[in-house]
């Protein structure tokens, strides 16, 4: 090192720069130790949430036929970038795009242990970063449709038969929106998740408070008859009757036996859980990241996913902003889209009156003005939508 003079001199034993160091290297090795040990703190958090990923329940599968696109439609990431075309129904195309992530929840029956159970919780969630919207796209157990492989039946038929993949494959086929992820949840593993998230409050009426009684008590869930006692509004429930209040399809008067009477059909019901979906993400409104992760931590391993781990990291990361977003609600069929016929091999089943007109109207509700073609104009969402 050159001093004042220019001349060279042995660091090693310079008083001087033995004393420049004590004064301005202590804070820079502080600085270094403070770095050092968030960084073990950061690091070691990362192998305990990629620990946690690891411990959930992946179960992935290959594209249902040749024929479509292997390419995943929303890409999960910090910018969500779009090519900027738009969207045209008719070409025989599944509709995608790269700003809206489509993931189907599936609420599984498997009381009985069979390979794949039973579903009535079909629900489409539609992230949509184009409009800054999550969208929640209920369909019908009963609806009648082709299931490839096996004909027509009704919808709720795919999951028995082959689980989420026939399921997806069945939707995309009939309805021709491209679905890029799925997540199932089971009785009991919904019921350890409203308790995990402390429980829920919901809005209910006098008949969902009497439903969920009954069926508690007639499932020797409780020995009191008359568990709920709150009147009707605002209840807090725990798992085991948030769940009864989402199977909810109403009670026909000496159903099982019982004495009362409830109205209600599946309509009711795919509301009841779309309304307590609705109600969770408003519940997580303004969480930070922290908090975020531990509920993912700690319901990760209650749910089986195709999510990859980098696209449930990012999720996690974006949840904050996408929380944010505006809730709309759908179902499929469409209101006036759809009448009861009850002479098919099914039984009693929704038949869908137009194909092509539902298929539309739930493009319209998914993609909005990113849709052309058809009949679809640029008026936005379908009106069988309803903000809530």
């Amino acid at each position: 090192m050159a001093n004042s003079n220019g001349h060279y001199v042995d660091i090693s034993s310079n008083t001087q720069v033995f004393k420049l160091y004590n004064k301005k290297g202590r804070a820079l090795r502080i600085l270094c130790l403070i770095f050092s040990i968030l960084f073990l703190l950061g690091g070691g958090a990362m192998v305990y949430y990629y620990a946690l990923l690891n411990s959930m329940n992946f179960e992935d599968f290959t594209a249902p036929s040749s024929d479509k696109s292997d390419s995943v439609s929303a890409t999960v990431s910090a910018e969500m970038t779009g090519d900027g075309t738009q969207l045209t129904i008719g070409d025989g195309q599944l509709l995608q795009d790269s700003k809206v992530l489509n993931v189907m929840l599936f609420g599984e029956d498997n009381s009985d242990g069979d390979e794949h159970g039973r579903t009535d919780t079909m629900i489409m969630m539609s992230i949509d970063n184009w409009h800054k919207k999550l969208k929640l796209t209920s369909f019908q157990r009963d609806t009648y449709v082709y299931i490839p492989g096996y004909g027509q039946n009704k919808i709720n038929a795919a999951y028995t038969y082959g689980g989420p993949k026939l399921t997806i494959e069945t939707i995309e086929t009939n309805f021709g929106i491209k679905i890029d992820r799925y997540a199932v949840v089971d009785f009991d593993s919904f019921i350890e998740i409203i308790d995990t998230l402390g429980g829920i409050d919901m809005e209910v009426t006098q008949d969902e408070i009497d439903y969920i009684n009954y069926q508690m008590y007639k499932n020797e869930q409780v020995d009191n008859p008359k568990t709920i006692t709150n009147a009707p509004g605002i209840v807090h429930l725990n798992g085991q009757e948030a769940l009864w209040y989402a199977r909810n399809r109403g009670l026909s008067t000496n159903e099982d036996g019982n004495e009362i009477g409830i109205d209600g059909d599946d309509w009711d019901r795919t509301s009841r859980q779309r309304k307590l979906l609705e109600k969770m993400f408003n519940d997580l409104k303004g969480a930070d990241l922290t908090k975020i992760v531990s509920i993912v931590s700690s319901v990760g391993p209650m749910v089986t996913t195709n999510l990859k781990k980098d696209e449930i990291t990012a999720l996690v990361s974006h949840a904050p902003t996408y929380l944010t977003y505006t809730v709309e609600q759908s179902y499929v069929p469409t209101e006036g889209l759809w009448y009861y016929e009850n002479n098919t091999p099914a039984g009693s089943v929704i038949a869908i009156a137009d194909m092509n007109k539902q298929r539309l109207e739930f493009a319209k509700f998914i993609y909005e003005d990113r849709l052309t073609g058809g009949d679809s104009g640029s008026s936005g969402s379908s009106s069988s939508s309803s903000a809530n």
